[in-house]
Order: structure tokens, then sequence, then C-alpha cells
């Protein structure tokens, strides 16, 4: 029996709100659908620094299992940063 990889976990960032400066959420997606509400696990709410948006600040809170609803969805991607790879619907040809 083969074994599996453990989960990875990615980024959202979410559409601030005017009540809050904006979040950057991290967790291991779970699960999406066709509208990408998106259902996170281990969630860790990363706040910004009031003052500049696009700053992180220290201050973070565990959410634990999160539902986020598509429309507040602004960006996704993967913790470990991303990889470049040839595209594979180019043909190549043989010289």
């Amino acid at each position: 029996m083969g074994t599996q990889a453990p989960p990875r976990g990615g980024q959202l960032v979410s559409e601030p709100k005017p009540e809050r400066p904006g979040a950057a959420h991290s967790g291991i997606l779970k699960g999406f659908d066709p509208l990408l509400n998106l259902v996170l696990d281990g969630t860790i709410e990363y706040m910004r620094d009031p003052d500049d948006q696009y700053k992180l600040t220290e201050d973070t809170r565990q959410l634990g299992l999160v539902v986020c609803r598509g429309t507040s969805v602004v960006l996704i991607c993967p913790q470990d940063g991303m990889e470049a790879i040839p595209n594979p619907f180019i043909q190549q040809q043989d010289a």
C-alpha cells in the first residue's frame, strides 16, 4: 500500500471590510464549490496594519475550521510558493 503525502497549506487573502482593515488567512483547503466558497481547516488569521494595508502585523488568531464565502475571496496561493513548469499545451517540435 502506498503512502499519502501530507496535506499542504495555502494562503487566502480576503476582501477588506469597513469594520476591519483586512486580513490574510492560512489553512488547509478541505473543499470548495463552483461559487468559490471554501472550507479551510487549521485556519490562522493574520491581521493587517490599520495604517498600511500592505503590511501584516504579528497579531494572529487561531480560527480552526472555517467556511469562506466565495464573494470575499481575492487571492488563493500555495503556502510554499510556486514553480514554473513547461507549458503542456504547446507541441514540442523536433529540430
